[in-house]
């Protein structure tokens, strides 16, 4: 009798599990069969897409300050971060050599004077004699071509005296501009050399608080970049700040590294508390397109027919209080690809159809299910359901 028993026990268990499952397909097969609608509910959205690029901090302006003349640097005045205003000196060049090549050319410069009045005198005196066929005129060539020639060389003399005072001013060092001193490129006892190119002794920007970004984004994006985006932009030595800023150039010069090809954009990057430094590594995001406050519906919902409608473009459907559809003409705006603005045919608080779901199944984030359906007992509830189940 106990084994019996047991094997009717089994019987039954057997028997309500078969009840069980196929309970479960005779309803998921009638959840297949029933579709509702999903459904957005219009409401001021924003509309933007992006552009990402990397790029450099620097000053908006910053002057490389040389010399014009060769020497060695005897007095520095000042050093990395010293602040300087406009006209002030900053370095000295040993003069001794520069006063040497003035004196030379000032007497260089006299001789040429005296011999250009003696040429002038004789070339006074012939040209008289022969003017009055008193001397040939070999002589009187004679005299004219060592006056032309002495009149060259005075007025050559006078050009490399004019240039070795120059050179004399030229030793001492000014600031072109009020800034601070980026970099310092010499040290006193230095010998700097003038040559085809001037060497760079310091570096002064002028404003640390207007900074800029030079980056560098891919043709593929740059035909999207204008003038006037709004960006925003992080640096590592401050991980937890984002920076605000603007486009105020696009250079059209292309740049190509490793066959990829680049466009310089400058940005505009105000630096009230001067966090950001020169140098500084700035990963960027460009707002292509950025709109706030707008009525816009998902691009699928411009796609969307009900069964037995014919496609119609530039119109969606509209869910009414009692559940009915009704098919709206709107005109649109932009489009980031996700999202579609609506100039006109449709106000906020609308219900736009977007497509349909299975009544079994969860609606799309941000999207309300719409319509009837059986629900399954032996389908998970939502989370916010669970989490009330177990409060009660």
């Amino acid at each position: 009798m106990k084994k019996s028993g047991k094997i009717i026990l089994w019987a039954v268990v057997a028997v309500l599990a078969i009840a069980v499952v196929l309970l479960l397909l005779s309803r998921r097969k009638d959840d297949k069969q029933t579709l509702v609608y999903q459904v957005t509910t219009l409401a001021p959205t924003t509309i933007s897409s992006s552009v990402t690029a990397t790029g450099t901090v620097e000053p908006v302006k910053q002057v490389e300050v040389g010399t014009q003349v060769s020497g060695i640097i005897s007095k520095i005045y000042v050093d990395y971060n010293s602040v300087v205003k406009e006209g002030q000196l900053i370095a000295e060049l040993d003069m001794s050599v520069l006063q040497t090549e003035l004196e030379s050319s000032r007497a260089n410069l006299n001789a040429a004077k005296v011999e250009y009045d003696y040429q002038e005198r004789n070339y006074q005196r012939i040209k008289g004699l022969y003017d009055k066929e008193l001397v040939s005129a070999t002589e009187f060539e004679q005299a004219q071509y060592s006056y032309d020639k002495a009149k060259f060389s005075y007025s050559q003399a006078q050009s490399n005296y004019t240039k070795s005072q120059k050179n004399i001013g030229y030793a001492k060092i000014y600031s072109p501009i009020d800034g601070v001193v980026l970099s310092r490129a010499v040290d006193e006892g230095q010998t700097v050399a003038s040559g085809f190119s001037t060497p760079t002794l310091f570096t002064i920007a002028n404003d640390l608080t207007a900074m800029r970004v030079i980056a560098n984004v891919d043709e593929a994006d740059i035909g999207e970049v204008k003038e006037g985006q709004r960006v925003e932009f992080e640096v590592d030595a401050f991980p937890e700040d984002t920076f605000q800023g603007s486009v105020t150039q696009v250079r059209l010069q292309a740049t190509t590294t490793s066959n990829v090809v680049t466009y310089q954009v400058v940005i505009d990057a105000p630096n009230p508390d001067q966090k950001l430094m020169p140098g500084l590594t700035a990963n960027i995001t460009i707002y292509t397109l950025d709109k706030h406050d707008v009525m816009a519906v998902p691009v699928r919902a411009l796609r969307f027919t009900p069964e037995g409608e014919k496609y119609r473009e530039n119109t969606v459907w509209k869910q009414l209080p009692d559940g009915k559809l009704e098919a709206a003409t709107v005109k649109t705006g932009v489009n980031d690809g996700v999202q579609v603005e609506i100039l006109e045919g449709l106000q906020f608080g609308d219900k736009v159809v977007t497509g349909t779901r299975l009544s079994g199944s969860f609606p799309e984030k941000g999207e309300l299910p719409q319509g009837g359906g059986s629900n399954n007992p032996f389908m998970p509830r939502p989370p916010q359901q669970r989490d009330n189940r177990r409060t009660e």
